[in-house]
């Protein structure tokens, strides 16, 4: 699976890891596992972070799309922690789905990231 994910603390808090090429099928484990997590904490803050990803498939990418529209105010805070340019540019491109502040952060600003997403 491209996607992983952990409770950071018992918090309202969830990492996200991306790595490789997300297709349709990781949106089937992915949505379920965020749905209950915003019914058990209410709005959420979202850490995600991107190593040797690649992106997605349309497929996964309609997914992705459909996960925006459906939570668009669960959401009050998204970290984007990336390697590449165009990861930067997928945090401008997130702003119109979701209510949430987003930044992006390069991998060597992680621990900010962190302390901004948990807002220590």
């Amino acid at each position: 699976m491209a996607v992983e994910l952990k409770d950071i603390d018992g918090g309202n808090v969830l990492e996200v890891q991306l790595t490789g090429r997300l297709v349709k099928e990781d949106y089937d484990a992915f949505v379920p596992a965020v749905e209950r997590f915003v019914k058990q904490r209410g709005r959420i803050r979202v850490l995600v972070e991107m190593y040797d990803f690649h992106g997605w498939t349309a497929g996964a990418l309609w997914e992705d799309t459909r996960f925006g529209v459906r939570h668009f105010s669960d959401i009050e805070r998204l970290a984007m922690v990336g390697e590449r340019k165009w990861q930067q540019g997928m945090a401008m491109f997130c702003r119109p789905f979701t209510t949430a502040t987003v930044r992006y952060f390069d991998h060597s600003q992680a621990d900010e990231a962190r302390a901004w997403i948990t807002g220590k």
